[in-house]
Order: structure tokens, then C-alpha cells, then sequence
């Protein structure tokens, strides 16, 4: 059954977003879907808001999804709670200025992106820098609070808030621990939907295998990687989903629920993907991977019993 809504993130600086939706078909093709965007504001300036308003024009909802300057983290986390106040509030300054309308607002729950690649470039060996943020429960609270009152805020404004979280969120709600929290600075925060971010592409060849441990009871959930994102290391010698590989994560998500998200539009549109989807059959038969999402399984119930035992440790 087709998704009721399907929607595309998309990452770029302002020129190639610009050349990316002056590519013929694009447009055209979003509407045929009744497909969304959600935008990742790079910045906040007037030719970005022109692209936000031709969207407006055609109907397309778009979501506001905030980030920051690289040099305050990039993404919303633990440790950057004024600056993403302070990103909010220029945003709703951007929004009237410039008369724009959003669907909603997407805020990105992941650790510093300075931290996260310094964490991918040493592996174990950073593992003992971590172990001092154990300590950490006090800030992480604080923090926590100051992003829901936020929430509130952005909610109060009129606006549906959405949250992109790792699934390992979902580990961690359920042994109520905060002990992924601690150590890297993302935090669980309530919304009104939560997308999970099931990237197979990064996990071959368990990917399908996580993407239906975690799916069922997801509000939502966002596949790919189809191409595009920040630059990581290790990052580029992942290769992007190919058109079975996303034609087998869509079917299987479908699933679960019947809101999706794709990550993302500049690697569907460069790989030809997005005209495809309008004739894409989403009852085609796919595969279960039953017994690797077993496994994936027996692994998450180790996870909450460390977390559970965490819990009681970390108090």
C-alpha cells in the first residue's frame, strides 16, 4: 500500500539547491507523489527562502529542518541547547520576512559533529576519552528540559514538531537509562513524530535485518542513504542504495507504517530514482529478513540489559 506521506530530505549548500530544483522534472515529479521536503537550513537567507516559496507555490509541504554552523555542532544535542534557541528564534525572524510556510519543523538529534568524526577516525581507541561523560546525568537532564520547553515553544508557534533519532533511542526509552545519552550528547525528546533513521546502507548486509527489527511500532521511518550528507570519515567508501536495494527498504518500511522518509532527494534525482518512484509498485512481493532480524533481535536484548544495568548504576 502506498505511504500517505513520503517525504525526501534534502542537504545543500544554496547553489546546488538551487540547480537541483531548476532540474526539469523535480518539481514536477514531487507533486505526481503528493511527496514532501524536508529542507535542512543551512542557512537562512533570501535565495534559500526563494526555493522554500516555489515550493509553497506548488503545494509541496516542506519541513524546516534546523541545523547549525558546523562550529557550534551542526546537529541539536546535549550541548548546544542555547544555540538552538538562538537558531529558533532566527528562523521565526527568516519565516516573517520573508512570508514563508512550513509543515513542520524537524530538529536532528545527533552528537557533535566534531566529536562524531573524531569518534570514527580513532574507533576503540577513543573509548576511553568517553568514559568521563558517565557523570554526566545532571547535564544531560538539564538539557533535556531546556530542548521540551523549546518543543513548547516551537508547538505554541503553530508549528508540528518532528525529531530524527538514531533507533538506538528506542533501546534506551525502553530500559529507561540514559546511558547512551551520556556518553554522545543526544537526548530523547517527546515530539509529535518521530522519525527513525534506518540508513541500511551503512550496515550491509544487515541492514534489512535492522530496518525490521525497529519498525514495527515506528511513527515513522527514513530510509537510505541514496547519495549526499556531511562528510564523515569512512563515509565515501560507503556505497549509496541502489534501485533494489531502496525499492526492497521501501516495501519492507511500508510495512511498519505508512509515513516514510527517503534521505535523500539530490541522490534520488541523481541517480534517477525520483521519476521511477511514480510508477513504483509498493505491493510487490519482498522478502522478510526474518532470521538476520532475529539475530539483530537477540543483539537489542543484550543492549537493554546493559542499559537496564546502567540505569541502577547511574543513578
Amino acid at each position: 500500500m502506498k505511504p500517505h506521506l513520503l517525504t525526501f530530505f534534502c542537504e545543500l549548500p544554496f547553489v546546488p539547491l538551487r540547480e537541483l530544483f531548476a532540474t526539469p522534472g523535480v518539481i514536477d515529479d514531487l507533486v505526481a507523489l503528493g511527496a514532501g521536503v524536508s529542507l535542512g537550513l543551512l542557512d537562512l537567507g533570501p535565495e534559500r527562502a526563494d526555493v522554500v516559496r516555489q515550493l509553497n507555490s506548488k503545494g509541496i509541504p516542506v519541513t524546516a529542518w534546523l541545523l547549525l554552523p558546523e562550529s557550534e555542532g551542526y546537529w541539536f544535542n546535549a550541548r548546544n541547547l542555547a544555540q538552538a534557541t538562538a537558531r529558533y528564534d532566527a528562523f521565526r525572524a527568516w519565516t516573517a520576512e520573508h512570508g514563508l510556510e512550513w509543515h513542520s519543523v524537524g530538529l536532528d538529534i545527533e552528537p557533535d559533529i566534531h566529536e562524531l568524526r573524531q569518534v570514527l577516525e580513532l574507533g576503540w581507541r577513543g573509548l576511553p576519552g568517553l568514559l568521563p561523560r558517565l557523570k554526566r546525568g545532571g547535564r544531560i537532564t538539564e538539557a533535556r528540559d531546556g530542548y521540551r520547553a523549546l518543543v513548547e515553544r516551537i508547538r505554541a508557534d503553530g508549528y508540528r514538531v518532528d525529531t530524527y533519532q538514531f533507533p538506538f533511542i528506542v533501546d534506551e526509552r525502553q530500559s529507561r537509562s540514559t546511558l547512551i545519552q551520556r556518553v554522545s550528547g543526544v537526548l530523547d525528546l517527546p515530539a509529535d513524530r518521530e522519525v527513525l533513521m534506518l540508513y541500511t546502507s551503512f550496515v550491509r548486509p544487515h541492514g534489512p535485518a535492522l530496518l525490521w527489527s525497529y519498525g514495527p511500532g515506528a511513527p515513522s521511518i527514513a530510509v537510505g542513504i541514496t547519495g549526499g550528507g556531511v562528510e564523515l570519515p569512512g563515509a565515501h567508501a560507503v556505497p549509496p542504495l541502489d534501485w533494489a536495494e531502496l525499492s526492497r527498504d521501501l516495501r519492507l518500511a511500508v510495512r511498519w507504517t505508512h509515513d516514510l522518509h527517503v534521505f535523500s532527494l539530490e541522490g534520488c534525482v541523481r541517480q534517477g530514482f525520483l521519476s521511477r518512484l511514480r510508477t513504483f509498485d509498493w505491493d510487490a512481493p519482498v522478502d522478510p529478513p526474518s532470521v538476520k532480524a532475529r539475530r539483530v533481535d537477540a543483539v537489542r536484548r543484550v543492549l537493554r540489559g546493559v542499559l537496564r544495568t546502567s540505569a541502577l548504576m547511574l543513578r
